[in-house]
């Protein structure tokens, strides 16, 4: 696929990059074969294949989360610059 000066130009603006003359002339070639390629794999037939599709099946592998008593909370609130209770107290953050 050919691509012009001007759709190197358009790229580079959304991508909010200032390319040299030369740099756009790399990028012309490497965005046109990257292009070509995209079409290439447009004559394969997708329709059925879900959007989240994977060729490596995925799970979760983290353990589930489950609140458990700390058993000595005294020990970690005794580093702490202010405290209420068995509490950290921290300033109020209001954006």
């Amino acid at each position: 696929m050919s691509l012009t000066e001007k759709d190197v130009n358009h790229v580079a603006r959304l991508a909010r990059l200032a390319l040299t003359p030369e740099e756009r002339t790399t990028y012309r070639g490497q965005l046109g074969r990257i292009l070509e390629h995209i079409q290439a794999l447009a004559k394969y037939d997708v329709a059925n294949v879900p959007p989240t599709s994977h060729v490596v099946p995925l799970s979760n592998v983290w353990r589930g989360d489950k609140a458990a008593p700390f058993a000595n909370p005294e020990s970690i609130l005794a580093n702490a610059p202010d405290r209420e209770d068995v509490y950290f107290k921290v300033k109020k953050v209001i954006e």
